[in-house]
């Protein structure tokens, strides 16, 4: 499986902004997908993740109501809707595919090559 991020770019605090996530390959309708971002100087951190069949979501406490993940299988795309944004939000984005609904990075056998995305106050 290979994964394509886009969508990110410059937005002010409080606004918006929708990620996408390109997939090749068959198998991608059977596979978890889900984000991660990371920040200068920091680990990567868990953002969402979906399940094979879009039916299921997790995020960590600190994103739920402001971040939505979805999918399209037909489309071999997962979204990642960003609401309410603030500085602290500013990270590069990655998208990953694994096998399991995990918050842990290492659980993820494939990744796309990140977007920035970063908010300005």
């Amino acid at each position: 499986v290979q994964l394509q991020a886009s969508g990110g770019g410059l937005v002010q605090a409080g606004g918006s902004l929708r990620l996408s996530c390109a997939a090749s390959g068959r198998t991608f309708s059977s596979i978890v997908t889900g984000w991660f971002r990371q920040a200068p100087g920091k680990e990567r951190e868990f953002v969402a993740t979906v399940s094979a069949s879009g039916a299921n979501t997790r995020y960590p406490d600190s994103m739920k109501g402001r971040f939505t993940i979805s999918r399209d299988n037909a489309k071999n795309t997962v979204y990642l809707q960003m609401n309410s944004l603030n500085p602290e939000d500013t990270a590069v984005y990655y998208c990953a595919a694994g096998w399991l609904m995990s918050t842990m990075r290492n659980d993820y056998t494939y990744w796309g090559q990140g977007t920035q995305v970063t908010v300005s106050s």
